[in-house]
């Protein structure tokens, strides 16, 4: 299984448009073969952080996800608006 926390940091201007993307991008992301879990998260503490955490099967679930057309368009969308780190664990 591999596990991936997406840590997204973004200003109050662009917070709901972030909000929406990623929204659409859960819900695309879960209809995906290999999908194990998909969400997004606002953070308790700080307002300008959210985070998708999402984990999947296998590394090829993981590659036709990254080649999906929700994948190729939203995240794009999502970087253009806020910063983006990401962390990949294999378990």
């Amino acid at each position: 299984m591999i596990r991936i926390n997406v840590f997204i940091q973004v200003d109050k201007a662009n917070k709901a448009a972030v909000i929406e993307a990623g929204k659409e991008l859960v819900a695309g992301s879960l209809k995906d073969k290999g999908c194990v879990a998909y969400d997004l998260f606002a953070s308790a503490t700080r307002e300008d952080v959210l985070m998708i955490c999402e984990t999947w099967t296998d590394e090829a679930s993981l590659s036709a996800h990254e080649q999906a057309p929700h994948f190729t368009t939203l995240v794009p969308k999502i970087q253009s608006l806020a910063t983006m780190k990401i962390e990949k664990f294999n378990f």
